[in-house]
């Protein structure tokens, strides 16, 4: 009754017997294709493993090799060379005329007129200026007549001299009386002879009424107009008239430092160059030095001739003058090769290995791009171009041709 109560509702008894299931797959078959499935899963995981581990090793490789690249330090070289004879050094200087001279007037008085205005150019004697000076006129007018008094002075003192002369032949007079006679002519003489000497000194103040040029120049200054009231002399509150100046040939000073006194010469050739004319280079010669080095700076006054026949160049410039100062028999080296160490200072020397050596080094004159070294290295040494400052004894370095290393750059 229950069992077919259960058949009716779709249930199996539990009393019942298994039938056999005719209608679904295998179960064997089920567990071939889950075998396989798994093995399918194992293999693609198994290739996915080594595609990492092939990754990662290849990376790893890769990650070696860049390290070991930018470990590496690249660097340039130069090689110790022997001193050229056209080595320079590069001095400052002001530009000068050859002469410069301020102008002042001789006598006291009135600007009349100026003929000359800056950037003229005079000859010797041309008229600058005129002055009105009637104080002077006045005194020379005074001078004139006080010689005039002195003269007829002498005239009636010479002829009493005389009368009293033939008087005494007779012993008329005393010897006393032609005496003081013989006197008055004599102070008459003198009161003459500074009359004429006031007169002249007064005439020549007349002279000064017309500034003339001294030498053949350039008028650099103005410093009066018509009207201007002007005191003799530059003592005091006077105040020059104009400056001229002679810019053919021009001069220049500079001061070398003791190091390299002995090594200018009088008549040497020298190179001028300016910043506003850089590819310009104006050529003079070493005219004359002081002979002395100045206790207070350790320097030797240079003095340079400089022709100047275009008049390019203006007095008052600021110039560069580059003086020969190579010897043959020294060592130089590139200024950034040096290293600076608390033992003192050092060069970078590299070997074929590539081995650095830093080797100590006694410094000599300063060349600017360029330093004489006295001892520690020498011909044919290659030092290390702009040496890092962690560099040491024994590091290996790669050395690179300047071309690759501006590339690089």
């Amino acid at each position: 009754m229950l069992e077919n109560r259960h058949s009716a509702i779709g249930i199996r008894s539990p009393d019942a017997s298994p039938r056999p299931d005719h209608g679904g797959p295998p179960r064997g078959h089920m567990l071939g294709r889950a075998r396989r499935a798994a093995i399918v899963v194992l293999v693609l995981l198994a290739l996915g493993a080594a595609g990492t581990v092939i990754g990662r090793v290849v990376h790893l490789r890769d990650l070696r090799a860049t390290t070991e690249s930018q470990a590496r330090t690249y660097v340039t070289t130069t090689t110790i060379e022997h001193s050229k004879a056209g080595e320079t050094l590069a001095l400052p200087g002001t530009l000068q005329g050859f002469i410069e001279s301020p102008i002042y007037a001789r006598t006291a008085g009135y600007v009349l007129r100026w003929d000359r205005d800056i950037g003229a150019r005079v000859n010797k004697g041309d008229v600058l200026a005129e002055l009105d000076t009637p104080e002077v006129d006045q005194q020379l007018a005074q001078a004139t007549a006080a010689r005039e008094q002195a003269a007829s002075s002498l005239e009636l003192a010479k002829s009493s001299a005389e009368r009293w002369e033939s008087l005494r032949l007779r012993d008329a007079v005393s010897q006393q009386e032609l005496d003081e006679r013989r006197s008055a002519f004599a102070q008459a003489q003198a009161n003459l002879a500074a009359a004429d000497a006031n007169m002249r000194r007064l005439r020549d103040l007349e002279g000064f009424k017309r500034i003339v040029a001294p030498f053949a120049g350039v008028v650099s200054r103005r410093n009066i107009d018509v009207g201007d009231l002007v005191d003799a002399g530059n003592g005091g509150a006077s105040r020059a008239l104009f400056t001229l100046a002679q810019t053919d040939p021009l001069r220049v000073y500079v001061y070398v430092p003791q190091t390299y006194a002995n090594l200018v010469r009088v008549g040497e050739a020298i190179s001028v160059t300016q910043a506003e004319m850089p590819a310009t280079a104006f050529h003079g010669t070493v005219s004359r030095t002081a002979g002395a080095i100045d206790t207070a700076t350790r320097t030797l006054q240079v003095e340079v001739s400089l022709p100047n026949h275009d008049g390019r160049l203006l007095p008052g410039s600021y110039v560069q003058v580059e003086l020969p100062v190579g010897n043959a028999n020294n060592l130089v080296a590139p200024s950034n090769s040096l290293l600076f160490r608390p033992e003192g200072p050092r060069v970078a020397l590299v070997d074929a290995a590539g081995h650095v050596h830093l080797q100590p080094v006694a410094i000599g004159r300063d060349f600017g791009q360029s330093v004489e070294l006295l001892s520690g290295v020498q011909v044919g040494d290659q030092l290390i171009l702009n040496p890092a400052d962690s560099l040491a004894e024994g590091d290996v370095v790669s050395v690179q041709a300047p071309a690759a290393a501006k590339d690089k750059t």
